[in-house]
């Protein structure tokens, strides 16, 4: 019998330098949709805060930092990512794991808007987008959920199944910007 090995989504394609921008894989931990129950978004953000140190997420917006993180997912829906979640959360909203769904990429470095802006239909430069704020949006032809995690760094988020279609995409762009100087 074969032996099976489990790969991450991007497995063999990343890390990738072009220019002044990185592009690299990142692991998430566990992914856990969290749907809250019909009035319960605010004891949800207090048993979110209890037991992960992080608030429900307001519309565009994340909570959290790296390795523990709370991301907006579109109406009354949000990810938290990293952590498994509390027992305590099921109490206030239906969760639903995530984790082998999705392909979590980091983009960073100078020029990162300018990658972005040939493929987002998005003002995501820092005077619009700041640190925690999040947006589903199309990359290209993706769905995508982008999130601004640092400075000049994004957290970008698309169906596992369509992980090297985003790193080919990226790439192009990357490209794209680096020729231009």
């Amino acid at each position: 019998m074969d032996k099976l090995s489990a790969n991450t989504p991007c497995e063999g394609l990343l890390p990738l330098t072009v220019g002044s921008v990185n592009l690299t894989e990142e692991d998430p931990g566990a992914m856990t949709s969290i749907a809250p129950y019909k009035g319960r978004v605010k004891d949800l953000s207090a048993a979110l805060k209890a037991a992960h140190g992080m608030t429900y997420p307001a519309a565009n917006r994340a909570t959290g930092k790296a390795g523990a993180r709370a991301v907006w997912f579109g109406h009354a829906q949000a990810m938290l990512m990293g952590p498994a979640p509390d027992a305590s959360l099921a109490e206030h909203a239906a969760l639903v794991d995530q984790s082998d769904a999705w392909a979590v990429v980091r983009l960073e470095g100078d020029g990162v808007e300018d990658v972005l802006a040939r493929l987002v239909p998005v003002d995501l430069r820092p005077a619009q987008f700041k640190r925690g704020h999040t947006v589903r949006s199309l990359l290209f032809h993706m769905s995508a959920s982008i999130t601004k995690v640092g400075e000049k760094t994004f957290q970008i988020m698309v169906f596992r199944s369509m992980a090297e279609t985003l790193v080919h995409d990226l790439k192009t762009a990357m490209e794209g910007v680096a020729a231009r100087g």
